[in-house]
């Protein structure tokens, strides 16, 4: 969860009180954030120095680290916590946040060209009008442009934020995409003037900025905005222009937010207006700006609309597990930044306004957590759960496993992601599109979910090829098959695999313990044909030894496999020595009894 960094005393002056270590703590326990640390300022510089620190002194500045929650945008600067604890506390009410009412000739204008689509195709705009900075005000400002940078951002590759003094520039505004060469402009805190293409050389020996360099260094076109005047506003997402730099003296500051998540744009504009609309002249009202698109469409950002659900009292009761009247839970939502109040006359559902700056709020359950929040986690009574029993697929699951264990095997747990490789090529299998492939890997090795044990036990052997020998491991575990019958797509399915290496393949110990196995579940050994039990029946399987491998066929259906393991395959996962393996569909075992019950 991200970590906020602010100065205890100008912490405590925000919320309008001092508290002891012990009591802040309580407080944000209270609130459902945490303490993380206290530090001072120069112990903070010296460590990003990696200097020894010297030791505390009376006159350093006390730093709070606090953790908030990961999707709470709101809570990632000191004015978004103090005014969250303040309303928490009922010293002041939720604030209402307004947009300017200005006809659509007086706003300001950004008109978006058609070639940004090729890079980075969504933007918004806001003015904060009458804005006063004070030193701390000013950094604040600029750490959350960071912060959330770092976070629904995702380092600028979704949004990226240029902040600007409106007084330096001349609307109406374009935005567009052109060839590097095509852009000149001095950049911030430069003094000369860059082509765009030259600065991407430049930045590449900046620490800071040449982590995003790749989001648009490799493309045809880069992304600008200009003013009327052909000024350089920014260079999205790298660097603003220094014309338009702000300062302690900006009164009236523009706010441009590019994207390729328009979604995400809207909330991260609504975050820094919001927040930083407490300091303007006309508290908590943003001007807006017209974006007008290259089809001719016209959108008004920010949108400050808020978001209204209706809650039924029996599910936030039901769920958090203590009698409540609809008048506790709409004050302990107030109390949470949420506008609440009964939904009717005589009613029990509740009706909940949610404000511009809890982009986190989704759902009833979102709701429901904050009722719990308030309420406090530590009052509501501990109860145990009249009938909590496993699943029955865990339970057998189980079952098996303490069966096989017994008979000498150690259990492993290998990853349920593999490479396509792994999964189809090095068992000698053709890829049949049956696996689940996963969007935008990580690396090479995670590119599919398995679909058999097989791959991962047989690495396991493979990075272990050096213990002693016999090598006797099993795992139960699930692999993952499309199916179309399926809403999501794909089905699970709980397998057990074991395996035997050693200086002999041990063929006969995976034979026995598929009979011990068969036994356990009650199942007897019948003639083929035979539909009242399982018989085994020669197999074809690339991955094993031709003529020593065998399906497992019970009560007329196939649930697995076993044999010794191909010398083709061993070689793939640099096994030397000869392996038999075991595939068994365990599910198909309950799927028997139930169906005999």
């Amino acid at each position: 969860m991200p970590t906020v960094s602010v100065g205890r005393d100008l912490l405590f002056a925000a919320i309008g009180r001092t508290y002891t270590q012990e009591e802040f703590e309580d407080l944000c326990f209270s609130f459902g954030i945490e303490l993380d640390d206290v530090t001072t300022e120069k112990a903070v510089i010296l460590k990003e120095k990696h200097l020894e620190d010297e030791g505390p002194s009376a006159d350093d500045e006390i730093i709070y680290k606090i953790e908030v929650p990961a999707n709470r945008y709101d809570l990632l600067c000191l004015e978004g916590l103090a005014q969250a604890l303040r309303i928490f506390n009922g010293q002041e009410k939720i604030p209402r946040y307004t947009v300017a009412n200005i006809s659509k000739d007086r706003m300001l204008k950004m008109h978006v060209k058609k070639e940004t689509s090729l890079i980075r195709p969504f933007l918004v705009c806001a003015v904060l009008r009458g804005i006063t900075f004070d030193e701390a005000s000013y950094n604040s400002f600029i750490d959350l442009q960071d912060k959330l940078h770092q976070n629904i951002c995702r380092k600028r590759t979704l949004v990226a934020i240029g902040t600007h003094d409106l007084d330096t520039l001349q609307g109406p505004f374009t935005y567009e995409a052109l060839p590097p060469p095509e852009i000149k402009f001095v950049p911030l805190k430069q003094v000369k003037n860059f082509r765009a293409d030259e600065l991407m050389e430049f930045y590449k020996s900046d620490l800071k900025l040449k982590k995003f360099l790749h989001i648009i260094e490799k493309s045809k076109v880069f992304p600008v905005i200009y003013d009327r005047n052909r000024t350089v506003v920014s260079l999205p997402p790298i660097i603003n222009g220094a014309h338009s730099a702000i300062t302690l003296r900006t009164k009236n500051v523009f706010i441009e937010c590019t994207a390729t998540d328009l979604t995400k744009a809207k909330i991260v504009l609504n975050t820094m207006v919001t927040t930083f609309s407490a300091y303007c002249e006309k508290k908590f009202e943003v001007e807006p700006v017209e974006v007008i698109s290259f089809d001719g469409k016209s959108s008004v950002y920010p949108d400050l609309s808020e978001y209204n659900m209706e809650v039924p009292l029996s599910y936030i009761t039901g769920s958090i597990g203590v009698p409540l009247e609809i008048d506790e839970v709409t004050s302990l939502l107030n109390r949470m930044q949420l506008h609440a109040k009964q939904a009717g006359l005589g009613e029990k559902n509740i009706s909940v306004s949610v404000p511009p700056t809890r982009s986190d709020i989704l759902h009833p359950c979102d709701v429901m957590e904050d009722v719990a929040i308030a309420y406090g986690y530590n009052n509501i009574p501990k109860r145990k759960l009249s009938s909590l029993k496993p699943l029955p697929l865990n339970q057998l699951s189980e079952l098996i496993r303490d069966e096989i264990a017994r008979n000498g095997f150690t259990e492993v747990l290998t990853w349920i992601l593999c490479s396509k490789k792994e999964n189809f090529e090095m068992l000698n299998q053709k890829d049949d599109n049956s696996a689940v492939i996963i969007g935008n890997p990580r690396s090479s090795d995670f590119e599919v979910v398995r679909s058999s044990l097989m791959p991962g036990m047989l690495k396991t052997v493979g990075h272990n090829k050096d213990h002693p020998k016999p090598i006797k491991i099993f795992e139960v575990g699930d692999v993952v098959l499309l199916d179309e019958k399926k809403d999501v797509g794909a089905s699970n399915h709980r397998l057990l695999g074991a395996l035997y290496c050693g200086a002999n393949s041990g063929f006969e110990l995976i034979h026995s313990l598929v009979d011990r196995i068969m036994e356990v579940m009650g199942t007897p050994f019948v003639s083929v044909g035979n539909n009242t039990g399982y018989y085994i029946e020669l197999s074809d399987e690339p991955q094993f030894l031709s003529g020593r491998q065998a399906k497992i066929i019970n009560k007329g259906r196939r649930i697995g496999i076993f044999g010794i393991v191909h010398p083709e395959v061993l070689n793939n996962f640099d096994i030397p020595d000869p392996c038999s393996f075991l595939e068994l569909d365990i599910e198909s075992f309950l799927q028997d009894l139930f169906r005999n019950s």
